[in-house]
């Protein structure tokens, strides 16, 4: 009998419940912490939200919410976290599947195997409480921006005050007449040192390459409602130009305020959404700063040179994916590479998939939620998968097409564009459909 394991009810979690609840497909959802919401629960006792007190989304609410389930008009264009989890809340009550989440459990460890009697594959799941339920399916959603990926290699040296990565930071009263440096210039990185600048005595943001700065609104509209469907057709350099000429008439030039350009160009890397970083830089309640070259005692010293007596260093640097209950001859996401179909289905282990495991210039959301969609069709029969070698071919594609126009870290290996990706998951539905239709 078919039953599904779901691992997290974060955002990608509870969309893959609600989908397989509107099925009838059966199911157990297991949470870590006591409540749903994952890295939108602010302090969330499972211990894996990075989310800070002032957080606020970064993509429109018109482009986050689940295609059923519209947030509140009275809901402002960019809400701030705990209206986020407040959507969530309300998304898993009115489809009525909460009583299918089972909180305060961790999925030890997931198991592979080939059941003695059909010969199917089959998945042991062992919770910490040492039970093990054995399911036809896994569906993965435990996130990615929750395991610290720290500067490797270190910065030489030795520091006297404190060093956090940004999960752990919450609140900028801690910082209040402080000297701080924040290392990244990404999303996290500037949300957090323009939320520390209000109350410090200096903050220092360092960054190795510099980052493409955008406004949430350009010329009074949402950033994302820039970027539509008719507009994912186009060439991305076209797309780039458009963007860059907006941006350009929004803000002028980043060099202006003080806040350096990087080298390759906007297509070859993740933006950073941020309407105060320019302001802060241009007041000079963020100086900007290149690489850190060493720490020294009471002090960190750049690669300009330049030398600074600071108390705390907080490391916005990013995360690497982690599957801790999965073993690494399952799957082995090194350097954050991983190696799925349309990033969602194990090739070798077809039952196995993984939900939300993207990065967009947009919202998980909307994507996690196709994606259960295709996963419910599979599960169901009513999709089948094409060979193998096809599916192989798809993963050495994409991941030419990433190193083609990316610049090579690990913050770019699961980068999506969110409309053509949204289109290529609708076109695998339909696919999947028809091969189901002609082996029927």
């Amino acid at each position: 009998m078919k039953r599904v394991c779901i691992v997290g009810a974060g955002a990608s979690g509870i969309t893959a419940a609600k989908t397989l609840h509107e099925r009838g497909i059966p199911f157990d959802c297991y949470e870590l912490g006591s409540g749903i919401g994952g890295v939108w629960r602010y302090q969330n006792d499972n211990g894996r939200s990075a989310a800070y007190r002032s957080l606020h989304i970064n993509t429109s609410k018109q482009r986050m919410n689940y295609s059923d389930f519209p947030f509140p008009d009275d809901y402002p264009t960019f809400p701030h976290h705990s209206k986020i989890l407040e959507y969530f809340e309300n998304y898993v009550d009115h489809f009525g599947f909460r009583e299918h989440i089972q909180f305060n459990t961790c999925v030890e460890h997931i198991a592979p195997r080939k059941d003695d009697t059909t010969g199917e594959m089959v998945y042991d799941v062992r919770l910490h409480t040492g039970d093990v339920h054995t399911y036809s399916h896994v569906m993965v959603a435990n996130g990615h921006h929750w395991h610290p990926r720290l500067p490797d290699p270190p910065f030489k040296g030795e520091f006297n005050g404190e060093e956090i990565h940004s999960t752990g930071y919450k609140e900028p009263e801690p910082y209040m007449g402080k000297h701080v440096v924040v290392v990244g210039i990404g999303n996290s990185g500037v949300d957090i040192a323009v939320d520390i600048a209000r109350v410090a005595k200096n903050v220092y943001l360092s960054t190795r390459s510099g980052a493409y700065i955008i406004p949430k609104y350009m010329l009074g509209r949402p950033l994302d409602h820039w970027l539509t469907p008719a507009s994912a057709k186009l060439p991305i350099w076209m797309t780039s130009i458009a963007i860059n000429a907006l941006r350009f008439l929004t803000i002028g030039s980043q060099k202006q305020y003080g806040i350096p350009t990087p080298n390759s160009p906007l297509q070859a890397q993740h933006p950073t959404i941020s309407s105060d970083l320019p302001h802060y830089v241009g007041h000079g309640k963020i100086q900007m700063k290149p690489n850190i070259r060493e720490k020294d005692g009471d002090s960190v010293v750049f690669e300009d040179g330049s030398r600074e007596t600071v108390d705390s260093i907080i490391y916005a640097t990013g995360y690497n994916i982690r599957f801790p209950f999965l073993d690494d001859d399952v799957i082995n996401p090194s350097e954050n590479d991983v190696s799925l179909y349309h990033l969602t289905v194990h090739p070798e282990y077809q039952s196995l998939y993984f939900i939300g495991l993207c990065q967009p210039l947009g919202a998980v959301m909307p994507i996690s939620e196709r994606q259960s969609v295709w996963v419910a069709d599979l599960i169901e029969g009513y999709s089948a998968l094409p060979s193998r070698s096809e599916m192989q071919g798809e993963i050495r594609e994409r991941k030419t097409r990433i190193h083609a126009r990316y610049d090579k870290r690990p913050r770019h290996t699961i980068q999506v564009d969110f409309f053509p990706y949204m289109n290529a998951l609708q076109e695998e539905i339909h696919a999947g459909r028809q091969r189901a239709q002609q082996k029927a």
